[in-house]
């Protein structure tokens, strides 16, 4: 199988010099060293428009072709890609690391650090690669899904604010419906947000109700619903459930329109997906849902040279085990030096895949089987799967189970050991 090479650095810098940058909120310091590592400059810049530009100036001033930062992303990294300089991430681990080469105090100095990241450029080039940035739809697709999980992280502490606060306040609110974060349950207690305003509510008044509430799906019959109201344990009245009802509404209100803006921006990833050139790609597999489907492609990107190989995708999504040799002892450890994002996001695609693939559930089943944990078995999945997604992603092609080699085998074997069975019945 032949891969695709993946970009590298020349032997020696245009220029014959190498630039670090320690990146900062407020500013940021540059360091310029030689080849000979001599420091030939050394500054600082705002973050803002004419310290960035400024910053850029000077580095041209020094002849600086390459740049080594601690993170891929920001107006800081867009302006230095936007100027044609090249740009390497090492990351603050990395560097954590590296500070010991030149001491053993392990300080923390951002002039330091800006060397550091320089004179690592410098010498470490045939290990180093420069950052290829992907394309403005898949950066916006990426923001998109990301935000939307934060609020979806956001809605979950609310949603768990409000029913600690129902449990003492109002507990007839948690159990009225299956969710309380649901749209009618929020209705519920927009409408009804305390014991006070709930007490009076017959089988009638909550049928009248139900009536005015234009939900998805069939609620459970008045009848029930009037039977739990009347079954929960009292909840705070007079003053004191006023007060409380004050509390429910904000966090009612709160919750509401948490749900409304992750419905929003799902809709939006949904048109980006669509309009993705790679889109077809993800959503070809199986189970993968949209919002799944477009985690994938944001997290792995279309920058083909960025993983030159699978084992490239595994080892940065944290599926691989990190192997520790020493004599004759052999170990296999967590991975912890991973995009957390990307291993989330084929974790979460690789647990729900065995649903609706026997080849992945078969791999999952088969972990388990040999003692290996739920989460553990997931990524196990997720690793199979890399070489399977990596193939499509890498030639543009969508997935298809019935060229899909290892997953026909688990079928044949399935129907095999089916017709046995209804051999031996007979």
């Amino acid at each position: 199988m032949q891969y695709a090479l993946p970009l590298v650095l020349p032997d020696v810098p245009p220029g014959g010099v190498c630039a670090g940058i320690d990146w900062a909120t407020a500013d940021h310091v540059a360091c310029v060293v030689d080849m000979a590592g001599r420091v030939t400059d050394r500054f600082s810049a705002a973050h803002d428009k004419a310290g960035i530009a400024a910053l850029i100036t000077r580095l041209r001033k020094n002849k600086v072709s390459e740049v080594a930062i601690e993170r891929g992303d920001g107006p800081l990294v867009d302006a230095l890609l936007a100027a044609g300089l090249t740009v390497v991430v090492i990351t603050s681990r990395q560097v954590k690391n590296l500070r010991s080469r030149f001491g053993a105090a392990g300080a923390k100095d951002d002039r330091f650090d800006s060397f550091v990241l320089a004179d690592t450029l410098r010498t470490d080039r045939a290990r180093l690669r420069p950052l290829v940035p992907d394309t403005p739809a898949t950066i916006s697709l990426r923001m998109a899904v990301r935000a939307r999980r934060h609020l979806v992280r956001h809605r979950v502490a609310v949603c768990n604010q409000l029913r600690a606060h129902l449990a003492v306040a109002f507990p007839a609110g948690i159990t009225l419906f299956h969710d309380l974060d649901s749209p009618i349950s929020l209705a519920f207690l927009a409408r009804f947000g305390s014991q006070d305003a709930a007490a009076g509510l017959d089988e009638q008044a909550i049928g009248a109700w139900l009536a005015t509430i234009a939900v998805r799906g069939r609620p459970a019959p008045a009848s029930v619903l009037h039977a739990r109201l009347h079954a929960a344990p009292p909840g705070a009245t007079g003053a004191d459930g006023a007060a409380q009802a004050g509390i429910t509404a904000a966090l009612t209100v709160t919750l509401a329109a948490l749900s409304a803006q992750i419905k929003a921006l799902a809709t939006q990833i949904a048109g980006q997906l669509a309009a993705h050139p790679d889109g077809h790609i993800f959503t070809s597999l199986p189970r993968p849902g949209t919002v799944r489907a477009a985690r994938l492609l944001a997290e792995i990107g279309d920058c083909r040279s960025r993983f030159p190989d699978p084992e490239s995708l595994a080892g940065l999504a944290g599926v691989a085990p990190v192997t520790r040799r020493s004599g004759t002892r052999i170990a296999h450890g967590f991975r912890w030096a991973v995009n957390r994002q990307l291993r989330d996001a084929l974790c979460d695609f690789a647990a729900d895949s065995r649903h609706a693939s026997p080849w992945a559930a078969a791999i999952y089943d088969d972990a388990r089987a040999r003692g290996k944990d739920h989460p553990l078995a997931v990524r196990i999945t997720a690793r199979a799967w890399t070489y399977v997604i990596w193939r499509c992603w890498h030639d543009g092609t969508a997935y298809d189970p019935a060229k899909h080699n290892a997953l026909q085998a688990v079928l044949a074997r399935h129907a095999a050991q089916t017709a046995s069975a209804r051999q031996q019945d007979q």
